[in-house]
Parts: C-alpha cells; structure tokens; sequence
C-alpha cells in the first residue's frame, strides 16, 4: 500500500445482527448459538462491521464455549448414522449447474436484496429463488454430494431467510432500507422470530 493504491469496492455483510441471543450467544432455539455479525446481541446494535464485530466475536466465543461446556456434556448415547446410500445418485459430469446457480443466486441477491429493497424487488427474488432452490434440490437428489453443491444449499436457504425477513419489516432500519417504507417506525417490535429453514 505504500507503493499504489489499495482498491476500495462496496462489502455484503449478510448477516448483521438477526439471530437475537443472551449474553452468553444462546439463540431461543435449544442448542444454537450466534456470535459475531450473525447475533444480535445488543451491544454494538445491527449493523457492527469490521473491528466491533471481531472483538464482540471473540468475547461472546469465549462466553459461549463456556456456557456449552457447563450446560451441554457430552453424551454417551450416540445414535447410529445410517450409511450413506449412493447406489441412487451419480457423479455429476458438469459441475457447471453448481457454479451457474451459485453465480445467480450472488447476482440476484446483489441486485434485488441489495442496499436499496422494495417489496416488488424483494418478490423478484423470492419467485427466482424458488425456482433455484427447486433446481438445486433435483441436483441434489441425483448427484453426489460435494462441498460446492452443500455451500450453494446452504447459500439459498440463507437467502430464503434474508428475503422472508425483509418482507415481514415494514420500515428502514439499519442496513435494511426500503422504498415502500422510507422510514423508521420504533413502534415496530424487533423482530426476534427465527424463521427455520430446510434441514
């Protein structure tokens, strides 16, 4: 950096501050914990970025790998995970379907849950997203599994919570701002529900 310049390009942080936890990173669901831009924990409000994130990461990972280490012993009755069956799926001979998917799904994300919403945005990609999220199951169900086609999944079920959730506020705040609704509106509860996804 002493010798050119460093380029500058706008950042996504997808999850600033949505899953509210307690002081030890516990989410209301048994067993889920949040740290770092993923929790809400109410300390350095929605959107922490950069150093505040880091540093409450640190302090609530220490807080949480203590609370499991009280409150969750290990046990000694593990269930028997069935073998894997692969006799019904094969290998994919183009992994271009994962990638493609996986470029769209960034794109329209980017483009229509980007810093800028309004509902008929958000609707977009909710009827695409569907549409990706049923060709990735079929992709799923017919090729083998790799690290690329679980993180493109995952990807889309993240997706799914992100456009749910804008669609459910109906105010600006924070990252989250809309066209339809310009305006704060502090007697809107914060939203405290997790919406579950695909297991």
């Amino acid at each position: 950096m002493t010798q050119e310049p460093i380029p500058v390009v706008p950042a996504a942080h997808y999850t600033c501050g949505g899953l509210i936890t307690d002081l030890h990173g516990q989410t209301n669901i048994s067993g889920l914990y949040a740290i770092g831009e993923t929790a809400h924990t109410g300390l350095h409000g929605a959107n922490r970025m950069a150093s505040n994130s880091i540093l409450e990461c640190l302090v609530f990972a220490h807080s949480a790998a203590k609370h499991i280490t009280q409150k969750l012993p290990l046990s000694k009755n593990f269930q028997t995970i069935p073998a894997w069956d692969a006799s019904r799926v094969e290998p994919a001979k183009e992994a271009i379907s994962v990638s493609h998917n996986w470029d769209e799904l960034r794109r329209f994300m980017w483009d229509y849950v980007g810093i800028v919403r309004s509902n008929e945005r958000l609707h977009k990609a909710q009827q695409r997203l569907q549409l990706l999220q049923r060709e990735i199951d079929d992709y799923y169900s017919q090729h083998r599994i790799s690290s690329d086609l679980l993180e493109l999944r995952n990807l889309a079920d993240v997706a799914e919570l992100i456009i749910t959730s804008a669609l459910l506020r109906k105010e600006s705040r924070g990252l989250h701002y809309t066209l339809d609704y310009p305006n704060t509106d502090n007697d809107q509860p914060p939203s405290n529900t997790i919406i579950a996804g695909k297991s």
